[in-house]
């Protein structure tokens, strides 16, 4: 029955429509977004009834950003097209970055092998059997060189996906632009070097909080002095979304930990805006297609408020909330993963309908194996078509407006300061760390939403409903098992050619620093020109700073 039928006549009013779709029947689900929030059947102009266009909205590249940090958007400059890869060695690597850049790839993302995550050399004992199994393995200058050899570090941006041992893995990358003889200030790209997020849910750390904070300090302050160009940090809400988090969580503990970036950069003597202008995100693009859209503008708009209202920042591009996103890998499923396609490209249309400045589309197959060079390319085509073909790029934050979509920034935003609030009676982000905080709110999400498929409350399609028995038919990428004594050759062989008497000199006078409160850089950069190991390095600051133990919580 329509209003019309029911009323005489269309747009009487909420009294009509209500009276009209008491009597309809609803399909027997649960109406929610992915992160368990309730959704009205409609939202209207009351829902937004304390919306105030310059205070709440303004204009795209104008405080307070909820419209996008760039005045023109993508009508200016599409997003960075920037697909994670590595796997196997250095030389494999190289070759699927130029192959992806051959097929219009704006960027390039490196993915790091377990063992160079956590500080180990290749021929180290706790890296047998994770040699280039996850990403590429590097362990000296020399593999860094190989990864980017025939790609001019001064035409690309890179990001790197490293968090504890970043400041290495950094120098690494400066050190093979002065190889190519690239300057460092011409150098543009972003490290993750996001430890608290490790803390909370990755769980790949190896220093105390207190002294990964002091390392990443002084990345801000080298960075602001001599790369000026780099993003220091890429604030990571997505390795928490990937551990269960709610969206809501996502979005506040990740802002949380940016303000505890901040608060230590001022500790530190340094400016908030020497380093708050390089400081970036990384957020997670999930299958709610409204609830990130809502996300992301609300990121921005807490952000500039914060950075303007609480540390004082005045200029302009240190409230700017400027992110990376990476469809939602846990969304994938191993059954039918031609839906994955799918998926990935809601996930990316949400993220630039959201505003994003550099975009991650998975592929296929990642919840089976490393991608293949076919399931790369279909998910690089999926950014492609979507700026090129589908029209979201001709203007500027379409969904502006929405009584929805205004309604649900505003929500998540409420939520959000609700959580801030909660980690400053904690004590701040160290203090809810040490006490579990993140960690059991994150669980206890997780354990929801599991609970919710198994129920059939959430359909997944191919897993609880629309399954289907058949074979996986799809090929997948694998790692050749001579990789690894390969790799383990080619650093034993660095240490056999390089003037190890400059090494031990150059670790000497790191360990020295390292006891003081001198900048680290420097240090480290005179290492790893000398072609020491990324595994030496860290284990001269494992033994002057030592290794992190988190508490069990029960």
């Amino acid at each position: 029955m329509s209003v019309k039928e029911n009323n005489g006549q269309p747009g009487q009013g909420r009294n009509a429509w209500e009276t009209c779709v008491a009597g309809l029947p609803e399909r027997p689900q649960k109406f929610m977004t992915v992160s368990s929030v309730p959704v009205k059947a409609l939202y209207t102009q009351e829902d937004i009834a304390g919306l105030d266009f310059r205070r709440d909205l303004g204009y795209p590249g104008f405080y307070p950003y909820s419209r996008g940090v760039q005045a023109n958007m993508y009508r200016g400059r599409l997003w960075t097209m920037r697909q994670f890869a590595g796997f196997a060695t250095a030389r494999e690597s190289n070759e699927r970055y130029k192959y992806l850049l051959s097929q219009g790839q704006t960027g390039l993302s490196v993915a790091f092998d377990m063992p160079t995550i956590m500080g180990y050399d290749s021929d180290h004992p706790r890296a047998f059997g994770e040699i280039g199994r996850v990403g590429v393995a590097i362990d000296s200058l020399e593999d860094m060189e190989t990864l980017f050899s025939g790609i001019p570090l001064d035409k690309i941006t890179t990001s790197m996906t490293i968090n504890a041992p970043a400041a290495v893995l950094w120098c690494l990358y400066i050190a093979t632009a002065e190889k190519q003889g690239v300057p460092s200030h011409k150098l543009g790209g972003t490290i993750q070097n996001d430890i608290l997020k490790e803390y909370i849910a990755q769980k790949s750390w190896i220093f105390p909080p207190e002294t990964s904070l002091r390392l990443i300090t002084d990345i801000f302050d080298f960075a602001g002095r001599h790369v000026p160009k780099w993003n220091t940090v890429s604030i990571s809400g997505y390795h928490i979304r990937e551990a269960g988090s709610t969206a809501v969580q996502e979005l506040a503990f990740t802002l949380a930990d940016g303000f505890a970036y901040v608060e230590a950069g001022i500790r530190a003597g340094l400016a908030v805006d020497s380093f708050a202008p390089r400081l970036s995100f990384f957020f997670n693009a999930h299958i709610d297609f409204f609830e990130e859209i809502a996300k992301y503008r609300a990121a921005r708009r807490i952000w500039a408020k914060r950075m303007k209202e609480k540390y004082g920042a005045k200029d302009e591009r240190s409230l700017l909330l400027r992110f990376h996103t990476q469809t939602a890998g846990c969304s994938l499923t191993a059954q039918q993963p031609e839906n994955n396609i799918v998926r990935t490209a809601y996930e990316a249309l949400a993220a630039v309908l959201g505003g994003t400045q550099s975009l991650h589309t998975n592929s296929m197959d990642e919840v089976l194996a490393l991608p293949t060079e076919k399931s790369v390319r279909i998910a690089l085509r999926t950014q492609q078509i979507i700026a090129e073909e589908t029209g979201v790029a001709n203007t500027i934050d379409p969904l502006a407006g929405s009584y929805f979509v205004e309604a649900l920034t505003d929500q998540m935003e409420a939520e959000t300061e609700k959580y801030f609030e909660r980690i400053e009676q904690l004590g701040g982000v160290l203090a809810a760390i040490d006490q579990g905080f993140f960690q059991q709110e994150i669980a206890d999400a997780a354990y929801r939403y599991q609970l919710e498929i198994e129920q059939k409350d959430r359909i997944i399609v191919g897993v609880n409903d629309y399954a289907m028995e058949e074979p996986k038919q799809i090929e997948l990428l694998k790692i050749d098992p001579q990789i690894e004594e390969e790799q383990k050759r080619r650093v034993q062989a660095v240490r056999a050619k390089r003037d190890n008497i400059v090494c031990g000199n150059r670790l000497g006078a790191l360990r020295k620093a390292a006891g003081t409160s001198d900048n680290l850089i420097p240090f480290i950069l005179d290492c790893v020109r000398a072609y020491v190991t990324e595994g030496e390095i860290i284990q001269v600051l494992r033994e002057v700073f030592g290794e992190y133990k988190e508490k069990p919580i029960f």
